[in-house]
């Protein structure tokens, strides 16, 4: 039996849409039929930019899943078939040091869908069946499969590695898929938003999902004077959503005494922050990687309650025929968040 997929065969080659067998689960994994799988910028590391995955090509990316199980395999207990369900991008062992300590995303045998192992755009996906998380009924899988990383990430960062309080005053360097998210995230913890970005209409977004202020740095002669004067200091949380040394220096530079840098965004490249302001004003530089399986069920409590939302996130559809356009799109910044549904 085979199913259609899209297969990553190295860099700066196109992905092929190709029959493959379909994978069958084992003890304790589950087949997955492929509802949704959101397009991610992480991919294009590896398709344009050199990053080479762990798992060598032939590869199936897609990391952001949501679809319902086909079938179990032996000893997979606690899901049954047909059932509705997310899966966490990084899957995590459960047994080692960091994850018995509740911080699965730095597991030491971390495995990552459309990295280490084959991911999303596909038909179907095996998984760890104890890695699977319920989706509820109301829910579409559509929206949902966004959940696994565009949404989860920011919410991992804002609660705990930001830190974000009640009163906070809170800016967002760059508010594509996950700088969006960090905005709406922050605004549920009580943050007073800041979002900055170059595009005037992802600001119109930001200010849709909860923002109090937006800025384009285009606009204005210094930012850091403009928001230290905005704010009478600075913000106490900043976060950097790009990936550049420059807006990393540039988020730094927005805080007041005592504020926190969170780190989001990734580069390889390496960057100079004043170790004087660091130590003379008490500040803090934290990265934030991804997000742990157990803080799904909270993240999708907060959709259903309506404190945090999907909608304005998920730009269309396409399917999976139409990968290379989808690709084409977030190469251009177009829209905010593309779902393959295979």
């Amino acid at each position: 039996m085979t199913m259609k997929a899209a297969v990553y065969n190295g860099v700066d080659r196109p992905l092929e849409v190709a029959d493959v067998p379909i994978p069958t689960p084992a003890s304790g994994e589950a087949l997955v039929r492929v509802a949704a799988c959101g397009m991610c910028h992480t991919d294009l590391h590896y398709l344009d930019h050199g990053v080479k995955p762990f798992k060598d090509p032939p590869l199936i990316l897609g990391h952001e899943v949501a679809g319902t199980v086909e079938r179990l395999g032996p000893d997979s207990d606690g899901h049954a078939e047909g059932e509705r369900v997310l899966i966490p991008a990084v899957l995590s062992c459960g047994r080692c040091r960091y994850c018995r300590q509740g911080r699965e995303n730095l597991c030491d045998n971390l495995v990552m869908l459309g990295n280490n192992i084959d991911g999303g755009y596909a038909e179907f996906v095996v998984v760890p069946a104890r890695e699977l998380v319920s989706v509820p009924a109301g829910m579409s899988l559509e929206h949902a499969s966004v959940i696994a990383d565009a949404l989860s990430t920011p919410y991992h960062a804002v609660k705990h590695r930001g830190r974000v309080r009640p009163g906070d005053v809170v800016a967002v360097m760059g508010c594509g898929g996950v700088g969006l998210n960090v905005v709406q995230c922050a605004v549920a913890a009580g943050g007073r938003v800041i979002a900055i970005d170059l595009s005037d209409e992802r600001l119109a977004l930001a200010r849709q999902l909860g923002a109090g202020e937006t800025i384009n740095p285009g606009t204005v002669e210094r930012l850091d004077k403009h928001v230290k004067k905005l704010t009478g200091g600075g913000v106490d949380v900043a976060f950097e959503a790009v990936g550049n040394p420059a807006t990393i220096r540039g988020a730094y530079g927005l805080l007041r005494k005592g504020g926190r840098l969170c780190v989001i965004g990734y580069t390889p490249e390496d960057v100079t922050l004043s170790a004087a302001r660091l130590m003379y004003y008490e500040l803090e530089v934290v990265g934030s990687l991804g997000c742990g399986g157990g803080e799904y069920p909270e993240i999708i409590a907060l959709v259903e309650a309506g404190r945090l939302t999907l909608e304005p996130i998920v730009s269309g559809c396409l399917p999976l025929a139409d990968i290379e356009e989808g690709f084409d799109r977030l190469r251009r910044g177009e829209g905010v968040r593309w779902v393959i549904t295979p």
